[in-house]
């Protein structure tokens, strides 16, 4: 399979120049791995079934060992191995040189006496999402973020894809797996996803045993609920009457731990003057990493969505702050979401380091919901 560019890769080749080392967090199939061995020029695949033990003796007993090799070396699933973390610090800072190692990881790095160092100063980290429209070939990329921040004016751009063919997109979503096949092979690949997460991921991520018919009902839920500030309290209703049990406790739980597989990816509120007395309404808005989870998740398919045009807008918006967010990045921005106490809100904020930001509102739907949308 030829290798698709991604917008991150720019940002990987910077970082490398600017740290020892640079941690690739995302979701599992984002294209981590593929990504870090266009830079990398020796590896170390944690996973390898046939030398998986080998390496994790070693790990244990002689970490160095497993560092060896023409840098940038790649250590895939570094997380297996928790003790590399240390090692990782330690050869930075004895070979006092940039760009030395490139680490993958498919959860949030295990924080316990085997870690002991945060990494700050040695160990940059870059988060890494399923592909953008852009970077999978379905958008013209005729529109510019960064060219917009610039003060260029655009004129109106009209996507050449129909409705059916944008609901195909957010149920097939971004994994480079997906982009293989048939349409009926692209579609599969987030159930299994889904499936994964469910069944194995889960109990994975901290050797926690946890109910796999817990967690459909929790990413169910969360489908439901895209795009919105659903609370706690609401999803845990939501969960124990779909699942006939369930408390708000283990629901909190659970949502860490899909967290710490990248696998919710809520957007934090925007407060556009820290001084403001106006009441910001703090709340975050429920996302799932990729559109195609929560339609996987709800069992829906394409022609579900274009017969329910109502939840087809809520997960055509985790597609665009999906998209967002890779932009954005690229900028050194973050995405979040505005409301106040008077009901103005902003589905979307692209804020800038520089202090720079943009108001972006998402609408499935035709002219009259772009100007409602513009009003608010």
């Amino acid at each position: 399979m030829r290798y698709l560019d991604r917008i991150c890769d720019k940002e990987l080749a910077f970082r490398l120049e600017s740290k020892g080392a640079v941690l690739i967090e995302g979701p599992k199939w984002c294209g981590k791995t593929t990504t870090a061995e266009q830079q990398a020029m020796s590896a170390l695949y944690l996973q390898d079934p046939s030398r998986k033990g080998q390496y994790l003796r070693l790990a244990q007993i002689a970490p160095s060992q497993l560092l060896e090799g023409e840098a940038p070396r790649l250590l895939d699933e570094w997380q297996l191995a928790p003790e590399l973390w240390d090692a990782v610090r330690f050869e930075v800072d004895h070979r006092a040189a940039f760009g030395q190692f490139i680490l993958t990881g498919s959860t949030t790095p295990i924080k316990d006496n085997r870690r002991a160092h945060s990494g700050t100063g040695r160990i940059a980290r870059m988060r890494m999402r399923t592909m953008s429209l852009f970077e999978s070939g379905d958008s013209s990329g005729e529109v510019s973020l960064r060219a917009l921040f610039d003060g260029e004016e655009l004129g109106v751009c009209r996507a050449d894809v129909d409705i059916n063919r944008l609901a195909f997109l957010v149920c097939r979503g971004g994994w480079p797996q997906a982009l293989i096949g048939s349409e009926r092979v692209m579609l599969q690949q987030a159930r299994d996803y889904l499936d994964s997460v469910a069944e194995a991921d889960m109990s994975d991520v901290d050797g926690t045993k946890r109910d796999p018919e817990l967690v459909r009902a929790l990413l169910r839920s969360y489908a439901r609920m895209s795009a919105s500030q659903a609370s706690l309290p609401q999803i845990t209703a939501d969960v124990v009457g779909s699942a006939g049990r369930g408390s708000s406790s283990t629901v909190e739980r659970y949502i860490s731990a899909l967290q710490s597989l990248f696998v919710c990816e809520d957007l934090g509120s925007w407060n556009p003057n820290l001084r403001s007395k106006t009441a910001i309404r703090t709340s975050a808005t429920r996302h799932l990493a990729d559109p195609a989870i929560a339609a996987a998740a709800l069992g829906a398919g394409p022609k579900d969505l274009v017969n329910d045009l109502n939840t087809f807008g809520l997960l055509f918006e985790t597609l665009c702050i999906r998209d967002l967010r890779v932009f954005a990045q690229a900028l050194g921005g973050d995405v979040y979401h505005y409301r106040d106490k008077r009901g103005l809100e902003c589905d979307a904020v692209v804020h800038l380091r520089d202090g720079g930001y943009g108001l972006v509102e998402v609408k499935l739907g035709g002219d009259k919901l772009v100007e409602e949308g513009a009003a608010s």
